[in-house]
């Protein structure tokens, strides 16, 4: 099975790839099925272990790998690292303040982006897409670099940051469907809502992945792009939910842990 995975085309693997992070995004949903609650200190700690992965697959598998090829293509190491950094936290910063949404456990009053009439429902749910993105492209960008045959590109690298992602989606996908049965939502638009939220990671793996494959020059600016977006996403939207009520050191654990995790399968596997 690996290796067919293995002969496959890196748009082909990123797509898998996707479909795979997006499938536990719907795992994570499927929660509401089986529990009418979910223990908010068990949330708050598996958001913080989510946050800790993300900021883990950032810097391992994201960042150095960009810095390490942008010194083996003659540039200096920093530079399309801090670029392509800016450039990603610059870009959802922009639709943060744009895009109608409000941030999980928060009221209504303090929706974000342009405001906006529509239901909390779909400013919940346009939160965790926005989210979503950054990790499809991280996901799309690292499967995309295989291409690239360099020692620090490689397949369990990808499959791994992939598997990373996919983890901590898991939580994810509870964050939006519970909020949503709270709404007095149906336990099956509640599930709908949820899976829906991580479709997009599966789009924006195949868009980071055809970029990276068609314009290889790119590759040390684009890994740093997804590092810099999901950073953005990390600090200003996923840590602060973790730590909304009261929870916060479990939520710190969650995330020490997460990093931790992440880390190690990292430098381990890939």
């Amino acid at each position: 099975m690996f290796e067919f995975f293995a002969g496959l085309n890196p748009v082909y693997q990123a797509l898998l790839a996707g479909l795979f992070t997006w499938a536990m995004t719907a795992a994570g949903a499927a929660i509401v099925f089986p529990c009418r609650n979910f223990n908010r200190r068990l949330l708050n700690t598996m958001l913080g272990f989510a946050a800790g992965i993300m900021l883990a697959a950032s810097v391992w598998s994201l960042l150095i790998p960009s810095m390490e090829l942008s010194g083996e293509w003659g540039s200096l190491k920093w530079v399309p690292a801090a670029t392509g950094f800016i450039l990603g936290a610059g870009l959802i910063a922009g639709i943060d303040r744009v895009l109608p949404h409000l941030h999980i456990g928060f009221p209504r009053e303090t929706a974000e982006g342009i405001k906006t009439s529509w239901p909390k429902s779909t400013l919940l749910i346009l939160a965790i897409t926005l989210h979503n993105i950054p990790e499809g492209l991280a996901v799309g960008v690292t499967f995309g670099a295989i291409a690239s045959g360099q020692p620090e590109t490689t397949l369990a690298a990808a499959v791994t940051l992939a598997l990373g992602i996919g983890i901590q989606n898991f939580p994810e996908g509870i964050a939006v469907s519970m909020p949503l049965r709270g709404e007095g939502f149906s336990t099956f638009k509640c599930f709908w809502y949820g899976q829906l939220s991580g479709l997009v990671e599966p789009l924006a793996a195949v868009l980071g992945a055809a970029v990276v494959v068609f314009a290889m020059p790119v590759l040390p600016y684009a890994l740093s792009f997804a590092a810099g977006a999901m950073l953005f996403v990390v600090i200003e939207e996923v840590i602060p939910e973790s730590q909304l009520h009261g929870n916060t050191d479990y939520a710190t654990f969650g995330a020490l842990a997460g990093f931790l995790i992440m880390m190690i399968l990292d430098v381990a596997l890939g």
